[in-house]
C-alpha cells in the first residue's frame, strides 16, 4: 500500500539519505539492506533479469523494514515504469537521460492526470481498496519520485534543458557510463568525468533539484556535504558482498 516517501521527506527537511544499488534479486538481501539502516535501495531491472512477481517481492521486502524502494527501469520502456509502480515502487530511476523528451515520457508513464497518463489500476498501490481511488491518485503523484540518471555526455550538455521545466525529483550521475561516453572507459576519476559530475551538481543547484552523489569514501562524501549534497549512493550489494567474502577468506585462511 502506498506510504509516505521517507526519502522525499528527508531531503525536503535538509536531512541526509543513504542508499545502495541492488543487483542481487533476492528479497532476503533487500531485507538485510533495510535492517542495516539504509534509507533507500535502487532495484536494478536494467542490467538484472527480474520478473514482475520477483520485483513485487523485492519491493515487499523493502517495505517490511521501512526501506524506500526505487526501481531502475530499462531505457525507454514505459511498460516497465508502469509495472514497477503497480508493484509498489516509490521512485523510478530513468537510465540514460539525454534530453528533456526522456523525462517527459517518464512523467507521462509515471504520473496520473493531469500531470501524466499513468494507466489506472487497483491492487497493491491503493491497498486493495483501503485507499479511496481519487485520494490514491493525488497521493501517488505527490509521493513517487522521478530520478534522472545522467550517464551520457549528451545528458550533461542538456542538463539545464532537462531540469528547467520541472518534474525531476533527484539527479543521479552515472560515472561508469559517463567515462565511456567521454572515451575513457572505467576511468571514473578522470578529470573529464569529474568535471561532468560537477556540472551536473551545479545545474541541480541552479534549478533547486536535489543531487545524489555516487560516493564510496568518507573524504569524498565530506566534500559533497560541504557543497550542500544530502543524498548518497554508497555502493552496490553485489560488490559489497564479494568484497566481504574475499576479506573473510583472507582473515580466516590467510589467503591473498
Amino acid at each position: 500500500m502506498l506510504r509516505p516517501n521517507e526519502v522525499r521527506r528527508r531531503l525536503a527537511a535538509g536531512e541526509e539519505a543513504y542508499g545502495l544499488f541492488s543487483t542481487l534479486p533476492e528479497p532476503t538481501m533487500v531485507e538485510m539492506i533495510g535492517c542495516a539502516g539504509y534509507d533507500f535501495v535502487i532495484l536494478d531491472t536494467e542490467h538484472t533479469l527480474v520478473d514482475p512477481q520477483r520485483l513485487e517481492n523485492l519491493i515487499r521486502a523493502a517495505e517490511t523494514t521501512g526501506l524506500t524502494p526505487f526501481v531502475r527501469v530499462p531505457e525507454a520502456d514505459p511498460g516497465a515504469v508502469l509495472r514497477a509502480l503497480d508493484a509498489g515502487a516509490m521512485g523510478i530511476v530513468v537510465p540514460h537521460v539525454r534530453e528533456r523528451a526522456d523525462i517527459d515520457a517518464t512523467i507521462r508513464a509515471a504520473r496520473y492526470a493531469p500531470e501524466g497518463m499513468r494507466s489506472l489500476n487497483g491492487g497493491r498501490g491503493p491497498g486493495f481498496g483501503r485507499i479511496d481511488p481519487a485520494d490514491y491518485l493525488r497521493r501517488a503523484n505527490e509521493e513517487i519520485m522521478i530520478v534522472a540518471l545522467i550517464e551520457d555526455a549528451e545528458g550533461v550538455e542538456a542538463i539545464d534543458d532537462i531540469l528547467s521545466p520541472g518534474g525531476v525529483d533527484l539527479v543521479l550521475p552515472g560515472p561508469g557510463d559517463l567515462s565511456q561516453s567521454y572515451g575513457v572507459p572505467w576511468q571514473v576519476r578522470h578529470p573529464r568525468v569529474r568535471e561532468a559530475v560537477r556540472n551536473l551538481r551545479g545545474a541541480c543547484a541552479r534549478h533547486e533539484v536535489p543531487f545524489c552523489a555516487m560516493s564510496t569514501t568518507p573524504e569524498r562524501r565530506a566534500e559533497w556535504r560541504a557543497d550542500g549534497v544530502r543524498a548518497f549512493v554508497v555502493g552496490e550489494d553485489r560488490d559489497l558482498t564479494a568484497r566481504a567474502l574475499r576479506g573473510h577468506l583472507e582473515r580466516t585462511a590467510g589467503r591473498d
